[in-house]
């Protein structure tokens, strides 16, 4: 059953990533309770309740949804929860701190994280989709993804990027093939450059909180929204199902309600 739930899910045109979570959230359900029943689910449920915060019960639950859907039993498909959204943004690297690691990096050359940081935060790409990109979508200028619905999204590299990655990239005379590559001449994994970035951060004396792959991703946004305010155009650049999802760029950092708190109130 369980090979054919694996091959149910590679029809679905999902990540590889998302398709062991939902192999391993099943394996765990049906490991600990005795079937598939409404009371069991429901225990379930209360137990990822009790254990995690809602954004990962709700990835927990669409897995068991899916696992529902594949046995043609919908009917018990569970509620998700719902998510309470902040009205700011947490954990978010600044402008000016962005710009001093960028900078740092490229002085003390360690070229390869220099771009590294860049492209995270030039393109707005998620971790998962930095480490695809290869010489030949810089030459294009471009690197084209399918989301999980099939639908077509183009990450942009921006000229100037592109122009100094190409330079960068004759001097090492790479020609082909992935653009970061591990100490092994291997692709890069995704808890390589999470990891890395964070030994980076303390080198810098910079707050590792904020020195995470998609607190660049946030940056993009923010500084795209601050440069040229189209919400709808930011959102389809980001990939976002729906727009909702990135209104949360119109609101400001916790730092920047603090530091406008601050000057603001007076009395």
């Amino acid at each position: 059953m369980k090979e054919q739930f694996e091959a149910y899910l590679q029809k679905s045109n999902l990540s590889q990533n998302t398709v062991t979570s939902y192999l391993w959230t099943v394996d765990y359900f049906l490991t600990n309770y005795n079937g598939v029943s409404a009371e069991n689910l429901l225990a379930y449920k209360g137990y990822l309740l009790e254990k995690y915060k809602p954004k990962t019960v709700n990835l927990r639950i669409q897995a068991i949804n899916k696992y529902l859907a594949f046995l043609g039993e919908e009917k018990l498909q569970l509620k998700f929860v719902k998510i309470q959204q902040k009205n700011f943004l947490e954990n978010v690297i600044s402008n000016a701190d962005y710009k001093f690691f960028k900078n740092s990096l490229k002085k003390d050359g360690n070229t390869e994280w220099f771009f590294v940081v860049w492209y995270l935060a030039a393109t707005g790409a998620r971790v998962s989709e930095l480490i695809q990109i290869k010489v030949e979508h810089v030459e294009a200028g471009y690197f084209d993804l399918y989301t999980k619905g099939g639908k077509l999204r183009r990450l942009y590299i921006p000229q100037k990027l592109k122009m100094e990655t190409l330079e960068w990239l004759r001097a090492a005379e790479k020609t082909s093939g992935y653009l970061f590559l591990n100490r092994f001449g291997e692709r890069i994994t995704t808890r390589g450059i999470s990891q890395q970035l964070k030994n980076y951060a303390q080198k810098y004396g910079l707050n590792t909180k904020v020195v995470y792959p998609h607190s660049f991703r946030h940056r993009f946004a923010k500084n795209f929204l601050e440069k040229y305010n189209d919400i709808a155009l930011l959102a389809d650049l980001m990939g976002h199902e729906s727009i909702e999802t990135t209104r949360i760029y119109l609101r400001r950092t916790a730092s920047e309600q603090q530091a406008l708190v601050d000057k603001i109130v007076t009395w």
